[in-house]
């Protein structure tokens, strides 16, 4: 499985549009990032021929069972302050990890947790829906389907389970190993997942029709599937990228050595058409890759340690790492978050750093709204802060944690943030902006 390029599959990827590439592969322009929504996933849909990979009509009607939650005392921490947050879900008992929003309605979160819980619950009010028991470990990962009819949570030592929104009940689980990160495809009940032997998983749910995907014999640290469904990209903790093909079981493309990172994978992201793809490590570069020929066409790196020494094999750098990327979906942008503080704006027309917008402390995660050039990010400090990316400007923050912010949601209209923190709670943020 750790063959290289598979000419044959890669010349059934459509080609290319967006980039003009030079003979040593440099980027040229960038002449548009989003000609249009990705052809429907049929090699996929044939393999799994149950799978509806179209979004349903109707919508899902919410559960009005729960209770409303009572204020609850507060963990106190050392960023005590005012608190800007209009809902705070409060039935966690430790650190709460992971948040994750319906699709459909943007009317739910599942929040997973240190306390080995994870919790459904409306935004509107922090009412309880349900609690997906059974875990025990901590829950790192948890999303919903992509019509909202399902949700998955995932604990640290490989038990993953799925739960029918409208029911309440379990309809499948399964015990992988240790894992490193689980993710819905974007149009079918399909889990992907990624775990610490190297494996990534895809199950077909809840009828459980299982493939594997054989990866080096290091951890599977991240991955995204592709908006055209059929492929998937997976990042290892030897710093090898590999480019999946959904359908066949093998990998289209692998970068490693000069190719790959010097270091493990933090985080890996798409642009809108899933022609570029860009990934960050600890080695605190990140690399833009051609998703059609498997190219690297750009490398970034911070300028805070640009005339550093190169980090070596296997090492890591001790000051700095990428934690999180993304891409604009309105102009040729990337944002990337260092742990250090650093939000850096790249131009991907120029490969140049537009803005450098600094931080009191490591950023955890950054989200681009919709539809703009504003990105969120969320740090350490317990802030979250939205910027505009083509003046570099802070447009506003929100506060009301007590301990860093561990992860967060953007609803699709960017009317509100969901929050996770060290300090035992979700919170719920309206977001208003002046300037829209």
């Amino acid at each position: 499985m750790e063959s290289e390029s598979e000419s044959g599959a890669a010349a059934d990827t459509p080609p290319l549009e967006t980039l003009s590439f030079h003979g040593d592969e440099e980027i040229i322009e960038v002449v548009e990032l989003d000609p249009g929504p990705p052809d429907p996933a049929d090699d996929l849909a044939q393999e799994m021929e149950d799978v509806d990979f179209e979004e349903e009509e109707e919508e899902e009607e919410g559960n009005e069972e729960g209770w409303v939650l009572e204020p609850q005392e507060g963990v106190v921490g050392s960023m005590e302050g005012p608190d800007d947050s209009e809902v705070t879900f409060a039935l966690h008992s430790a650190s709460v990890f992971c948040v994750s929003l319906d699709p459909k309605t943007n009317t739910l979160a599942v929040t997973g947790g240190e306390d080995d819980k994870a919790f459904v619950w409306r935004l509107s009010d922090g009412e309880l829906l349900f609690e997906c028991a059974g875990h025990k470990d901590s829950v790192t990962c948890a999303g919903f389907s992509h019509d909202s009819s399902l949700v998955a949570t995932g604990d640290m030592s490989g038990l993953l389970k799925v739960w029918q929104v409208d029911t309440k009940e379990e309809v499948w689980s399964f015990e992988a190993g240790d894992l490193e990160w689980m993710e819905w495809h974007p149009r079918a009940p399909v889990l992907l997942a990624g775990t610490a032997d190297g494996n990534a998983w895809m199950w077909k749910v809840p009828n459980g029709d299982c493939k594997t995907f054989q990866g080096p014999n290091c951890p599977a640290t991240c991955g995204r599937v592709l908006p055209d469904g059929k492929r998937a990209v997976v990042g290892y903790e030897d710093g090898t990228i590999r480019i999946w093909d959904l359908k066949q079981g093998s990998p289209i493309h692998v970068l490693k050595g000069t190719e790959g990172h010097q270091g493990p994978l933090t985080c890996v992201a798409t642009n809108q058409d899933g022609s570029l793809i860009l990934t960050g490590s600890v080695d605190c570069q990140a690399k833009l890759v051609s998703a059609t020929t498997g190219k690297v066409v750009g490398v970034f790196r911070p300028e805070t340690v640009a005339s550093q020494p190169s980090v070596g094999e296997g090492e890591e750098s001790e000051s700095n790492s990428v934690e999180s990327l993304g891409f604009c979906s309105v102009m040729p942008l990337a944002a990337v978050g260092y742990l250090d503080g650093t939000l850096a704006i790249y131009d991907l027309s120029t490969q140049t750093l537009r803005h450098q917008c600094q931080h009191q402390s490591g950023i955890v995660q950054l989200l681009w709204e919709a539809g703009t050039a504003v990105v969120y990010t969320c740090s350490l400090d317990g802030i979250v802060r939205l910027w505009d990316a083509r003046t570099g400007r802070l447009l506003t923050d929100y506060r009301g944690h007590t301990a860093e912010i561990l992860d967060f949601a953007l609803s699709k209209d960017a009317s509100l943030v969901v929050t996770t923190s060290g300090d035992h709670k979700a919170k719920v943020f309206c977001v208003q902006r002046p300037d829209r």
